[in-house]
């Protein structure tokens, strides 16, 4: 995947200076998942391993709205025709955006406004940082149309980021979490007025583009690996970490940018 050139199907793709902005873009239906995008999604966050071009990535929906999540005609419908070994297939396949997202090394900001439910709750989710405007509206629906809360990680997520007690509120209800309430709880970093939304999360994009890209990933890795283990293999993992970090040329320029008193050049290597 060439980042200058790259053109996806299903979803809008812009790339400059270091950050790539993807934009779930059917405005006219809030902006729905079908099994095309939810596997060109996939296959996009896999090869952003390899990709050395981007070092961010902005995720946000076109038209006012972030995502209505799965699309009701094109993915709802054909479910309830399917046999179990398909449903097992779409479902790991959902589960392996998350996976996605989440192992490539790239920070991940989603700029949510509007309608944000359902698999776009999941993709906000999985998310490394989550920006919102004040009408911002995101529901774990699943429940509301038969389905369990345990969807595409998000029992073992949710809950890391906003409580056991608060994830099993919205996990059971199906409710919509507000704005407000999203931000004190931790699931959103910051609000935004609508018209500066994008640019904020680009803006602290780019700043994460242009720090200690290598040091980046490693942290993004320690914080999906460190969940299941116990405080010293934790410290040890991070031990080693650290000291890999420490052989990088970006830590040589830091410090003798530090001893200059310059601002260091983060180059990723």
């Amino acid at each position: 995947m060439k980042a200058d050139v790259f053109a996806p199907e299903h979803f809008q793709w812009d790339y400059h200076d270091r950050v790539a902005t993807i934009t779930l873009n059917r405005p006219e239906r809030k902006n729905p998942l079908t099994f095309e995008s939810y596997a060109e999604l996939r296959d996009t966050f896999r090869n952003l391993v390899y990709d050395t071009d981007v070092r961010a990535v902005v995720i946000t929906g076109a038209g006012g709205n972030f995502s209505s999540g799965g699309d009701v005609h094109e993915i709802i419908g054909p479910l309830t025709k399917m046999t179990m070994p398909e449903l097992l297939n779409f479902t790991r396949m959902t589960g392996d955006l998350v996976k996605a997202m989440r192992n490539c090394p790239q920070p991940i900001i989603s700029a949510v406004e509007g309608i944000c439910v359902g698999a776009g709750a999941i993709i906000a989710m999985a998310s490394d940082l989550r920006y919102a405007t004040e009408n911002s509206k995101t529901a774990f629906l699943f429940t509301k149309v038969g389905l369990a809360g345990c969807d595409m990680g998000a029992c073992a997520i949710l809950p890391r980021i906003i409580g056991q007690g608060r994830a099993a509120d919205l996990l059971y209800s199906g409710r919509a979490m507000r704005a407000e309430e999203g931000e004190r709880w931790g699931f959103y970093n910051r609000l935004f007025p609508s018209d500066t939304l994008l640019a904020e999360a680009q803006k602290m994009a780019s700043k994460l583009a242009y720090g200690p890209t290598f040091a980046h990933g490693m942290t993004k890795n320690q914080l999906n690996m460190e969940w299941d283990m116990s405080l010293d293999t934790a410290i040890e993992a991070e031990a080693q970490a650290q000291a890999i970090c420490m052989q990088t040329k970006d830590f040589e320029r830091a410090y003798n940018a530090f001893v200059k008193k310059e601002t260091p050049i983060f180059e990723g290597d």
